[in-house]
């Protein structure tokens, strides 16, 4: 259906127009009856659809985190992620999915590492793409960002990225140009400077390259807060300034407009776009073409699926899989019981069901399954995992409203419940009933800003006023600062806990987040790691789940190190010195070091898994599924070997003076090797490569399953030579036990070129090398451009 959309904007008048540039709230953009257009509702989600209330009564499905996806190098599984992620959004109301996060792994150290795809071009930009159109083919929007160089947290509102034409090109801009080709919707600008000038205002980036010279159609949205004036950021680019109602436009803009200082031709051409991802979307009844609805998708066997295809098998010195035989196996660890699923900050979202390592591992059945906390690495105490009542009451103390809640966590940051966001509402507390499994000394904690009490049993055994640290407003829903209490309490004895906190102003909205934390009466971890020590070595098998935690790897700051939380590193030596059979499975959405790694018998990454997490591990443990996981980032023995690591910006910069050697590029030229390289990961069977022909950028790669199970193998060709070898092409193959296989791949155009005033193609011949990871060139030919 087409639609003129110059003739709907005629229909318009200039306080029209301004007010779809603006959010009416958190989430959307206000309706417009008069033309047959609805509100448009944008969603957060890289892992799933969040929805305009973010809170345990709308749940989401929970898939594994976005390096994970990049793992599994799949772009037929991308895809389908992205039509499950459509259908999740058409199901919440929601036309605008606020993903993929397509920046760069730049540094190991990045906070939002987890959040994004690859260090490498290439791989992000085809695991984006595939996203994207998913997603798409559901109606649904898509919107990459943080366009662009925003590859770190740390003073992220302000920083200015300094950063080469040929550099940007070459590197940063090149997954973006990807997903712009692969006809995204939407793109979001990021906070961050780049060469002195906010993206939001980059009229240069956004305007010259995005929309004039890559032929963009789509809207261009901030991130959240990021515009902070009026003219220059309308001049910039930035269509849609997020979230509203209050922003620098709205009167100012239409004001500038009225005086002559913004032609009306700048705004007419944001509300072109805006209603052109309307009509997308459905969002403009009377324009939008009839959605043909979508082959419905098992989210939960979907999320299971990525997460042992994810899974990425490091080292294994025959302990995996685990015979069917085997009568007991030690689980081992606080992220054992407690999942870490996800990630901090955007990417959180609440899931129906989550399985534990260790719930996964019992339910799987066959050996005798026990169970050691070993050490708890966690700074702050986990939210009590008891039934609560979010009650919302005035000054009398009189319930406006009250929610049900799965746990002890008040979190409404996209509206309070009917009834509650009135002038009358006074406080905001959790009611719950809580009966201990163990006598002594429980701690408790609220966590959160603003002033506090805390009663147990109608005593008050906390009361004050929490300070926010640090200067990134965004803290308060990823990182809130915790006072902790200890209480006795007796076994099987009922108690009623009640906190209480206020709904506080944060960008012109009303939110509550604030949580009661808990922790069993527990001995000293000495005691703790050699219990564990002790159910190992009494067991066939011990499994240690060991990861990081949410103040470790989140949005809104960067990470200080590369070590693993706690004791957790003493806590695997000392399971392994018990039993030589000792399987580590690494819970975190990018490095850490691994100092016991030639101690142990195998190691497990499984990223952030999503909801499915232990339902996936045991079926990779036991071999129904193999580890398909392949790295999409290089691993380091230490922080300290990294080429690239530093993120603190000195004078509000922070130079990309490597220019294009990140990732394996910069390992490449560097003089100390990393643990395991780009592409590294092993799977249940062994494969020999065969014969590789090469014919224009059209390459063929022959491989042989030559081990005694089917399997699964990534062939990944790369061109170049030295620290210029790039990954060119990539190809999943899979196979029975001595079956030949042929992957044919298109290599990437733009491996072959480089940036001067333009791409120019480097002529003459170009080596390529084909093999099952940057270190494994097993074959090679040549082909001449």
């Amino acid at each position: 259906m087409t639609t003129d959309l110059d003739a709907l904007i005629k229909d318009l008048d200039l306080p029209a127009k301004i007010s779809l540039l603006s959010g009416a709230d958190t989430w959307s953009l206000p309706p417009l009856p008069e033309i047959g257009l609805d509100r448009l509702v944008m969603s957060d989600g890289p892992i799933g659809v969040r929805g305009e209330g973010w809170s345990q009564a709308d749940p989401s499905i929970a898939l594994p985190s976005p390096t994970a996806l990049a793992a599994t190098w799949d772009l037929d599984l991308a895809r389908q992620v992205g039509r499950l992620l459509a259908q999740e959004a058409r199901r919440k109301g929601v036309h605008v999915l606020l993903a993929p996060t397509i920046n760069l792994h730049r540094s190991p150290l990045g906070g939002r590492h987890f959040e994004c795809y690859s260090e490498d071009v290439h791989l992000t930009g085809e695991v984006g793409a595939a996203y994207v159109e998913g997603v798409q083919e559901g109606g649904v929007a898509t919107t990459p960002k943080h366009f662009v160089a925003n590859d770190f947290e740390t003073e992220r509102y302000t920083v200015s990225v300094q950063v080469s034409d040929k550099v940007l090109r070459e590197v940063y801009l090149r997954p973006f140009e990807r997903v712009v080709r692969a006809g995204a919707w939407g793109l979001m600008t990021a906070y961050n400077s780049v060469n002195g000038t906010t993206m939001s205002e980059h009229s240069e980036l956004v305007n010259g390259v995005l929309k004039d010279e890559w032929g963009f159609d789509g809207y261009v949205v901030s991130d959240w807060n990021a515009v902070r004036t009026t003219e220059p950021s309308a001049f910039g680019g930035t269509d849609v300034a997020m979230p509203g109602p209050k922003t620098p436009w709205g009167d100012k803009l239409a004001e500038a407009v009225r005086a002559g200082r913004v032609p009306e031709s700048v705004i007419d051409d944001k509300v072109r776009r805006i209603l052109r991802l309307a009509q997308r979307t459905g969002a403009l009844r009377s324009h939008s073409p009839a959605a043909e609805p979508p082959q419905a998708i098992n989210g939960v066997a979907l999320a299971r699926e990525v997460a042992t295809r994810s899974f990425t098998l490091l080292t294994n010195n025959g302990v995996l899989p685990l015979p069917a035989g085997t009568g007991s196996v030690a689980v081992i660890g606080s992220a054992a019981a407690e999942a870490r699923i996800m990630g901090g900050g955007s990417a959180v979202v609440f899931p129906e069901r989550t399985v534990s390592p260790l719930e996964g591992l019992r339910e799987y059945g066959g050996a005798q399954v026990r169970y050691a906390l070993g050490t708890d690495p966690n700074p702050r105490l986990n939210p009590l995992k008891a039934p609560a009542t979010g009650e919302f009451v005035d000054a009398g103390g009189t319930v406006l409203a009250a929610e049900e809640l799965e746990r002890a966590t008040g979190l409404w940051i996209s509206g309070l419940p009917e009834g509650a966001d009135t002038a009358e509402l006074h406080r905001v507390r959790l009611r719950v009933r809580f009966v201990p499994e163990v006598s002594g000394e429980h701690l408790l904690s609220v966590q959160g800003i603003g002033p506090f009490s805390l009663t147990v049993d109608g005593e008050t055994v906390y009361e004050g006023v929490v300070e926010l640290e640090g200067d990134d407003p965004a803290a308060v829903l990823v990182a809130p600062p915790e006072r902790r209490v200890a209480v006795p309490m007796t076994a099987g004895v009922p108690y009623e806990l009640v906190i209480s906190n206020v709904a506080h102003d944060y960008g012109g909205r009303r939110v509550v987040v604030f949580s009661l934390g808990h922790a069993d009466p527990r001995p000293d971890e000495d005691a703790l790691i050699a219990e564990a020590a002790g159910l190992a070595a009494a067991s066939e098998v011990a499994v240690v789940v060991a990861g990081t935690t949410m103040a470790v790897e989140s949005e809104g700051f960067d990470r200080k190190d590369l070590r693993l939380p706690g004791r957790q590193d003493e806590l695997i030596s000392a399971v392994a010195r018990a039993n030589p059979r000792t399987v580590v499975v690494v819970n975190s959405g990018s490095p850490v070091e691994m100092p016991w790694v030639d101690e142990v018998a195998a190691v497990l990454l499984v990223w952030f898994p999503g909801q499915e997490a232990g339902a996936a591990l045991a079926e990779v443990l036991y071999g129904e599924a193999e580890p398909g996981g392949r790295l999409p980032t290089t691993w380091p023995v230490k922080l300290a070997d990294c080429p690239v690591a530093d993120v603190t910006p000195v004078d509000g910069a922070v130079p990309y003076d490597e220019g294009v050697y990140i990732g394996y590029r910069a390992w490449a030229r560097h003089d100390v090797a990393p643990a395991f390289w780009f592409g590294h990961g092993l799977g249940y069977t062994t494969w020999s490569y065969d014969a590789i022909e090469a014919e224009g950028r059209r390459v063929a790669v022959t491989v042989t399953n030559t081990g005694a199970r089917r399997g699964r193998e990534v062939v990944q060709v790369y061109t170049g030579e030295g620290a210029d070898r790039v990954l060119a092409g990539f190809g999943v193959v899979e196979a029975e036990p001595g079956q030949s296989v042929r992957a044919e791949l298109e290599l990437a155009e733009r491996a072959f070129q480089v940036w001067a005033d333009g791409w120019r193609t480097v002529e003459g011949t170009h080596r390529i090398e084909a093999g099952g990871g940057y270190d494994d060139p097993a074959l090679s030919t040549s082909i001449r451009l």
